[in-house]
């Protein structure tokens, strides 16, 4: 088999663990060695409870983030993931309430939480890792599973996915991005555009490169990574400068004689949609856009920029001058093999919407503003 279809093969294996998540089932996560049979916490209910506890003679657990942990006074034994024993008095309601913030500042989880005297490893990292693959809160209930511990869980029932593809999920994800069509596109700013799609091997979400003219491919072309944003792109939403960033670039890049803008589908930061409009309701109780992102047990940015990287070794660029306010993007293009020439400044007025969410990227997230 060559490297090509091992790599479609992992991908195709997680994303369908991540679809059985997402509908609420449980999955199996395994290393060769040893497995833990997981499920969402956000979604768990009673009946799944009960299984999940006569699944092993081992208690399930509830898996957190470092960062949702720190929320509720929990400290970690080690790493990025604390471990929490489930007490007689944690039900479904209670462990969905880990997960989510929504409610935290009006009915504060007093515990007690139990944290667990086994230290996390690879397979509990992983279960997290699935969780933010499905666009879901990043929490699990988990179990020590073997097959010999439940006659009633066969392989035609539940799906078996490894540690370690999960893990590796997003850079095998990135490298297998092939083009699949293109099309001109006449763009309010820019007319003389084309839309390049790209697909991952296992046929999941797709991005965008849109080319402003004929960038040349012996120059550092004016390039910008453009996160997807639905609220901002399009439908203009004032709480960020989304919308304003991707039509000020496209209407430069155009001046500039052309570049190219990756419009690349990361959107919330790479937490998804419905997880950034909760984002949005803790800014609403007062919250910034990193404590926001890190109440819901995410890091302040979860996005890698090897998709990018990947799309413009594609299309046949090597160097670029980046269209950004953040230096984290320099890095992350650079280290991920494209070299950065120059950084031009990107930027626009604030307005009082979203005043207090530049001010917070510029003294929290280090963007040039």
């Amino acid at each position: 088999m060559d490297n090509n279809s091992v790599i479609n093969r992992k991908l195709i294996a997680v994303e369908r663990a991540a679809a059985e998540l997402r509908r609420g089932a449980s999955v199996i996560i395994g290393n060769g060695e040893n497995s833990l049979l997981i499920t969402s916490a956000e979604l768990i209910t009673e009946n799944r409870l009960d299984q999940f506890k006569s699944a092993s003679d081992s208690p399930p657990l509830i898996a957190l983030t470092y960062n949702r942990a720190n929320i509720l006074k929990i400290s970690p034994r080690s790493g990025n993931v604390a471990l929490v024993e489930l007490s007689d008095h944690m039900n479904s309601g209670i462990i969905s309430a880990m997960a989510d913030p929504a409610d935290d500042l009006m009915n504060i989880l007093q515990g007690p939480f139990h944290v667990a005297e086994d230290a996390p490893n690879e397979l509990h990292e992983a279960s997290i890792k699935l969780c933010k693959i499905a666009r879901l809160l990043p929490a699990a209930v988990i179990v020590e599973f073997s097959r010999s511990s439940d006659d009633n869980i066969t392989d035609n029932q539940i799906l078996t996915v490894s540690a370690d593809d999960i893990l590796s999920y997003d850079i095998n994800d990135a490298i297998s991005l092939d083009i699949i069509t293109s099309a001109k596109v006449p763009l309010a700013g820019a007319e003389n555009a084309t839309v390049v799609a790209f697909r991952p091997a296992d046929g999941g979400t797709e991005h965008f490169a849109i080319l402003i003219g004929n960038p040349s491919q012996t120059e550092p072309v004016l390039t910008r990574i453009h996160s997807e944003c639905f609220t901002g792109d399009l439908l203009g939403s004032l709480k960020c400068d989304c919308g304003e960033q991707l039509r000020g670039a496209i209407k430069f890049m155009n001046e500039q004689g052309g570049g190219i803008l990756l419009y690349l589908a990361q959107e919330g930061r790479g937490i998804g949609l419905i997880n950034k409009l909760r984002a949005y309701h803790l800014q609403d109780q007062g919250f910034d856009t990193v404590d926001a992102n890190e109440r819901l047990g995410f890091l302040a940015d979860e996005r890698i920029f090897e998709p990018a990287a990947q799309m413009l070794k594609k299309m046949g660029y090597k160097t670029v001058r980046l269209l950004t306010n953040n230096p984290d993007k320099v890095k992350g293009l650079q280290d991920c093999g494209i070299t950065v020439s120059e950084r031009v400044e990107h930027k626009f007025p604030s307005n009082n919407h979203n005043d207090f969410y530049l001010k917070t990227k510029k003294k929290r997230s280090g963007h040039l503003l």
